[in-house]
């Protein structure tokens, strides 16, 4: 590696950097004590200024019995401030660093998420049906077994919201709550009461959040919480 020489006079370069992948060189900024490490490689400053004090750099220098440092000595001292034994151990870092930050700036344009679908776990097929689809007015979208006398997993949905029904062990634990901003609330909850259910009556209460809630409890412990905020124009529904 050429050496690049870090003095207490301000900048310092080098004409090469041989094998060194980052090339830096270190630079004094001002009077303060910080320093800078400039990688020629990706022509941007990396500014390190990490509260740095000159300290390593008197410490060094005093053991040189010299007011100069080479550059892979600079690389040294700085590796020490991150508590690294060396600096091929901080510049692995670096690397590991900076790919993982291209990587996520190149996956933040593609990736999309499209919905959320909550999965309840029932244990009734009948009792289920009559809560969602008969009290609820949820639509079966489809339904899937392995086979004949297999548990079932089912999807409904109503104006816009979609459920997942699950026999299967494992896929959920009763006593889950799904959250459902809405709008229409009043008429919603007239719907219900309109329909006699045996085993519920909705009430319709205001929210600590300002918002008006109702919330329902199917056979199976799992709650839909129902919430709609009472400013017309507020973006959460």
């Amino acid at each position: 590696m050429q050496p690049a020489a870090c003095t207490r006079k301000g900048t310092v370069k080098a004409s090469r950097y041989g094998n060194d992948p980052f090339g830096f060189c270190c630079e004094r900024i001002g009077n303060a004590g910080a320093y800078r490490f400039r990688s020629h490689a990706t022509r941007k400053d990396q500014r390190c200024v990490l509260s740095w004090t000159p300290k390593p750099l008197r410490d060094a220098m005093a053991d040189r019995q010299t007011a100069d440092l080479t550059h892979s000595e600079c690389l040294e001292i700085v590796a020490r401030q991150f508590n690294l034994p060396d600096w091929n151990v901080l510049a692995a870092k670096i690397a590991a660093a900076e790919h993982t930050a291209s990587v996520t700036a190149a996956s933040a344009s593609t990736i999309r998420f499209s919905s959320t679908i909550p999965i309840l776990r029932i244990f009734s097929v009948e009792k289920a049906m009559e809560f969602y689809v008969d009290f609820l007015g949820f639509t079966i979208d489809w339904e899937h077994r392995f086979g004949d006398n297999f548990p079932l997993y089912a999807q409904v949905s109503r104006a816009g919201i979609k459920l997942h029904l699950s026999e299967h062990h494992g896929d959920a634990s009763p006593g889950s709550t799904v959250f459902i901003w809405m709008r229409g609330i009043a008429a919603y909850h007239q719907e219900l009461l309109s329909k006699n259910y045996k085993y519920y009556r909705p009430g319709l209460e205001e929210a600590v959040w300002d918002a008006q809630m109702m919330q329902v409890s199917d056979p199976f412990g799992n709650r839909l919480r129902f919430s709609e905020p009472n400013s017309p124009d507020d973006p959460r529904a």
